[in-house]
């Protein structure tokens, strides 16, 4: 067998010089760009421009992620244009129409969630008044008031609750419309007007303790309108809001204040109370520092602030007997030189 044949290798003679001038390029080399290309088409550069001015919106703005989206979907299906219409490249069409159906998507579920949220006609007024100054956003509001909670309604005579009858742990109601009055013992203590908690005090009062009746007896003193919602169910889904939880507490805090005012007039009207919400005064903080001040010192469940709690305290028009009731529901002997 020849030797030469067995061999696969090709045998290089010594001294040989390859001919660099005459050989091929390296491919990698082929990748220089010795020749531009010319300038693509404007639909090109002005997909382009859609991007760089989505990814520049500042985040402060209101509806940058609507803006960035939209920009995004535009860019998008510039750039399909381009690949189909002229550079005919398969690939960059794809893959842009990936991008689009997605940022597409994306854009129409943020222009969802910007929706208008139509509130019922009953609760516009209770949101406006109430909620919207507070900066709570209507579909919080809605979700608040559509899932737990229902609107009842009583005539006239007819009793909400009724003293040493009726449980405090069932609900919590906000009158809607109408008028209620709050006595106590057969006396007058003021009266309830649309946009109010009827039983705020009973609800604070019994997160403290609990299987308590009624120290008050609340009466329609019109054809009433009331929101009502199941306490234990209203409890954990102010639970699951830690922003909603701290509304509550304030309005409700800011509620009993203006019960206060209406001990020393309780002749006082919706026009006036709406008057009060609108300026809170130094009476009021010093009575919320007052009620503070009570709850943490009180030990006697019968005593201090919860009595005041459940059945607030006296009107003007009795001041004979207003010493007893001011002793009756706690509130101190500074509270009443406030108010009188």
């Amino acid at each position: 067998m020849n030797a030469t044949a067995m061999s696969p290798l090709t045998v290089t003679p010594l001294g040989f010089v390859p001919d660099l001038k005459n050989s091929t390029l390296d491919p990698l080399n082929e990748t220089a760009c010795e020749n531009w290309k010319e300038i693509h088409h404007l639909v090109f550069h002005v997909a382009n421009i859609c991007f760089a001015v989505g990814l520049v919106i500042p985040t402060t703005l209101n509806l940058h992620m609507i803006l960035l989206r939209g920009l995004l979907t535009i860019g998008c299906a510039l750039f399909i244009i381009w690949a189909t219409l002229y550079r005919c490249a398969l690939d960059i069409m794809i893959w842009n129409s990936v991008f689009l159906v997605v940022n597409l998507l994306h854009f129409i579920y943020l222009v969802y969630k910007r929706r208008p949220i139509k509130i019922e006609k009953e609760l516009s007024s209770l949101y406006k008044r109430m909620f919207e100054p507070l900066h709570v956003p209507p579909e919080l509001f809605q979700r608040l008031t559509g899932q737990f909670c229902n609107i009842q309604t009583l005539k006239t005579g007819q009793a909400y609750a009724a003293e040493d009858k009726t449980s405090v742990d069932d609900r919590l109601s906000i009158l809607l419309k109408g008028k209620m009055k709050v006595s106590y013992r057969g006396h007058f203590l003021h009266n309830i007007y649309p946009c109010a908690f009827i039983d705020s005090p009973e609800f604070r009062s019994t997160q403290m303790n609990r299987g308590e009746k009624f120290q008050v007896t609340i009466i329609a003193d019109d054809n009433c309108k009331f929101l009502c919602w199941s306490r234990e169910r209203l409890t954990y889904f102010l639970e699951s809001e830690p922003f909603l939880y701290e509304i509550f507490k304030y309005l409700i805090g800011k509620d009993i204040t203006n019960k206060l005012y209406s001990l020393n007039d309780p002749t006082l009207n919706d026009k006036a109370s709406k008057k009060i919400d609108r300026q809170p005064s130094l009476c009021s903080q010093l009575s919320v520092m007052q009620m503070r001040n009570s709850m943490a010192s009180t030990s006697d469940s019968e005593d201090g602030l919860q009595m005041f709690l459940r059945g607030t305290s006296s009107a003007s028009s009795l001041r004979n007997n207003q010493q007893e009731f001011y002793n009756a529901y706690g509130v101190s002997r500074l509270q009443h030189d406030v108010f009188c």
